[in-house]
């Protein structure tokens, strides 16, 4: 089954073309024009303070820029304390405002600079960078504040090279205000160099979605882990961080991997007196649709309705367009073209019903949403609170609906359970890694086919992300440095052979056609034409640029610097298998927990609204706890808590599984098949659309899994 539980989060593969280094940005020794730059430390800022000076520009910018009259929430006390030098933390509700934080400070630092006479000329006046793991969110950006005249670029694999090398001019020349990338571009070392060096610096460092830093988050992200120490590499003067969904402990968490003091922490309520916050619960989805279609005819309006998988949001759009409903449907398995339109579509449109799942909405700035429905459980109280949050934006009365359905706890559990590998899995992808020999002193780099290794043992990619970045950070073991390619093919377009220089020979000599297809070994051509590797990745893409060749890459390897004596001591080797496994354990829980957290807001006996702001630190205005328009303040009746219904232990299906998978390695791959949660070994043995998987689904996976691990052990 498709699922887009990770979709909010477009991520791009890293591009080895792309990932060539940047030359030089900085001055030509490679430090900056000003020599008593101060490494990173938020207690020590350089620069004086702003004041009032500083917030009459920042005014005068977001009038003259941005078109407004004036701030909202707490955007001035968090841009004020940002010009004065200090770092912060935004914790802002969806819609709050929270890019005008970092954007209108990017465009104040020239003017302060002027006024406090420290830099002379353009080129001195650094840039703004902005770490997000929202690609077309980031182009979006970008798009809105060049059509304001505002100097902006993504840096992202899906430039071309004429595109990049614009993006490095206007750094070089001081000219570009905002750079936005994804965290996993904090990974390339030439990147990392020329931030590092960039002429006046980068002036701040503005990390949106930070709570994917906190291991305590709902969207933890290894990959932000390491932004912590990419801001102390490259010397930012200042950090932002942005959330809309922070609970006490994960704000403290962000503040804490950037030393920010609570008076860097601004947070606004959760609560919006605008929306009403309404659930019903069902044993099935088809006792829930009346119920949906009720609901869409008495308050009709611009709607989204979140659902979990991708074949749900088509054929819920399409029954709702059977009963007249202006409805389409939205994942992030459609094509690019498909979801731009739908967008539009959506923008544009009054009454449009958009079924999706949670990969729409990020970066949809429509004000006039009239209505948010939870068709499914939301994943978290986090997720629920952005996704509600996108509802009526003009402040006019919305509603959010949720429908708890018995039957959606399995597909939940099923998220929760499959990101969990066997600890046999977690042990024996460590013992190859730790056999790897590195290659020659200096580089000493070890490289790991991730694609490959989660096949092999059974591991998603994101856990074997998570392993990685844990070794790497954590354990201090490796560091992950630029990947690669390990596969080029191309077809040619036009004649080549005119190509006589060293690359362009290299590439001729190793290219080996089969029909109409090349194929190089990029290794290969680099070492018997005493060229580097990334000579002949250059070449191969500039005749792609040119049109002479098509050119497709694939297989990346992710490589990675050995920082100690390698491998560990063998009793070292076991103490990080035990301690990286607890650690998946409880991330384990944890998903299972934030499931039952949505549950108790909606059948507890208390005010939902009241509840959501307990949960992020938060209160009722004036001290209330009532909001007086949700479904227990309307009714004062908490809505039913719905089981799902249980059957005794099925031994005849617990035996076809044993029968027709003869595989004893690995109790919970048989849980998984038994529970029907997919694997990459699941997936790879194709059982996936048989008759056995998920023939237990009713049953507790733990009871499931004992049950498996006794019949492995005989």
């Amino acid at each position: 089954m498709a699922i887009d539980d990770t979709d909010e989060f477009g991520l791009s593969s890293s591009d080895e073309a792309d990932l060539l280094n940047i030359e030089a940005i900085g001055s030509s020794n490679g430090k900056r024009k000003n020599e008593d730059v101060d490494v990173y430390d938020p207690k020590r800022v350089r620069v004086e303070p702003a004041s009032a000076a500083g917030l009459a520009i920042a005014n005068k910018i977001l009038k003259e820029r941005f078109g407004m009259n004036g701030f909202r929430l707490k955007q001035e006390p968090a841009i004020g304390r940002l010009l004065d030098g200090g770092s912060s933390v935004v914790v802002f509700p969806t819609g709050g405002g929270k890019s005008l934080c970092y954007q209108v400070p990017a465009l104040c630092f020239r003017y302060v600079d002027e006024q406090q006479g420290i830099r002379q000329g353009p080129a001195e006046s650094g840039i703004t960078l902005v770490v997000s793991p929202l690609i077309a969110l980031m182009k979006d950006q970008v798009d809105a504040l060049k059509r304001r005249g505002i100097s902006a670029a993504v840096m992202d694999s899906t430039k071309t090279k004429e595109e990049h090398l614009q993006t490095v001019d206007a750094m070089r020349n001081g000219t570009l205000d905002l750079l936005y990338c994804a965290p996993e571009r904090l990974n390339n070392e030439g990147f990392v160099s020329s931030m590092a060096n960039v002429k006046g610096g980068v002036r701040l460092l503005a990390i949106d979605e930070a709570h994917c830093i906190s291991e305590w988050g709902h969207a933890f992200r290894p990959d932000y882990l390491k932004v912590a120490r990419f801001a102390k590499e490259i010397e930012a003067e200042r950090v932002v961080c942005l959330t809309a969904t922070a609970t006490p402990h994960v704000a403290e968490d962000v503040c804490k991997a950037f030393d920010i003091p609570q008076s860097g922490l601004f947070r606004t309520t959760t609560f919006r007196s605008n929306l009403h916050l309404h659930a019903q619960a069902f044993e099935t989805k088809k006792e829930s649709y009346p119920k949906l279609r009720m609901f869409l005819k008495s308050f009709p309006g611009s709607t989204i309705i979140y659902v979990t998988l991708q074949k749900q949001a088509e054929e819920l759009a399409e029954q709702l367009r059977s009963h007249k409903f202006k409805a389409r449907h939205f994942h992030a398995g459609m094509k690019t073209e498909e979801k731009m339109a739908c967008q539009d579509d959506f923008m544009s449109s009054d009454n449009l019903i958009i079924v999706a799942t949670i990969a729409f909405g990020m970066g949809i700035d429509k004000a006039n949403i009239r209505n948010v429905i939870h068709y499914d459980i939301p994943r978290s109280l986090e997720g629920y609170s952005q996704e509600i949050g996108r509802a009526g934006r003009d402040g006019l009365e919305s509603r959010c609906m949720l429908y708890l359905c018995a039957e959606d706890y399995h597909i939940r559990e099923s998220f929760a359970r499959g990101e969990l590998p066997s600890k046999a899995s977690v042990a024996n992808l460590l013992k190859e890694v730790f056999s790897t020999k590195p290659t020659p002193a200096p580089e000493s780099h070890i490289q790991g086919n991730l694609y490959q290794q989660s096949k092999q043992y059974d591991i998603k990619v994101n856990t074997l992300n998570n392993i990685y970045a844990q070794l790497e950070l954590r354990f201090r073991l490796l560091r992950a440095t630029t990947p690669k390619y390990t596969k080029y093919t191309f077809k040619r377009l036009r004649p080549f052979d005119w190509d006589k220089s060293t690359a362009g020979k290299a590439v001729q000599n190793h290219a080996k056609l089969a029909k109409t297809v090349y194929t190089i070994d990029v290794d290969a051509a680099a070492t018997t034409s005493g060229l580097s590797r990334h000579n002949i990745v250059r070449k191969l893409n500039d005749w792609h640029e040119s049109s002479i060749i098509d050119l497709q890459s694939s297989g990346v390897v992710n490589i990675y610097r050995v920082e100690k004596n390698w491998p560990p001591a063998p009793e070292e080797q076991q103490r990080i298998v035990d301690d990286l496994y607890k650690d998946l354990e409880f991330r384990e829980q944890q998903a299972l927990q934030r499931m039952h957290e949505v549950t108790a807001l909606v059948t507890g006996e208390s005010c939902f609204a009241y509840s959501l702001a307990k949960h992020f630190g938060d209160a009722l205005p004036d001290g209330a706890v009532e909001c007086g328009q949700c479904t227990w303040c309307e009714k004062h009746k908490a809505v039913e808590k719905i089981e799902p219904p249980s059957r005794g232990w099925d031994s005849a299906a617990f035996f076809k599984i044993l029968e027709a998978v003869p595989d004893r390695d690995d109790p919970r791959y048989l849980a998984r098949i038994a529970f029907g949660i997919t694997s990459p070994r699941v997936t790879q043995a194709r059982l996936s659309g048989h008759k056995i998987f998920g023939s237990m689904e009713d049953q507790d996976f733990m009871t499931l899994l004992n049950a498996f691990t006794k019949v492995c052990e005989k």
